[in-house]
């Protein structure tokens, strides 16, 4: 399973703010961390995030692609999608 991300650094704190399920079934999540785009902090912090807030370990996300774009692929190990997707039906 992969989540498609929209991330903005250095906000004031880190926090999920919307989450939509586009037509073709893809999860949409937009997110904001403290951590500057620098070095990978932010990337590192939207990981840290995404765990706590889905309740898994960081280890089961897995950036894929936009390491140094706003927007972001993350996959899902495969033992945690239906956990991550209870999840996130929830929020909706």
């Amino acid at each position: 399973m992969r989540l498609k991300i929209r991330l903005s650094p250095k906000s004031s704190a880190n926090r999920i703010d919307a989450i939509s399920l586009e037509p073709d079934q893809t999860w949409v999540v937009r997110a904001k961390v403290t951590a500057p785009p620098d070095k990978g902090k932010a990337n590192e912090a939207l990981i840290a995030l995404l765990a706590r807030d889905f309740h898994v370990r960081p280890s089961g996300l897995t950036l894929i692609m936009g390491q140094t774009d706003r927007k972001k692929v993350i996959e899902i190990a495969p033992d945690l999608v239906d956990q991550v997707t209870a999840r996130l039906q929830a929020w909706r």
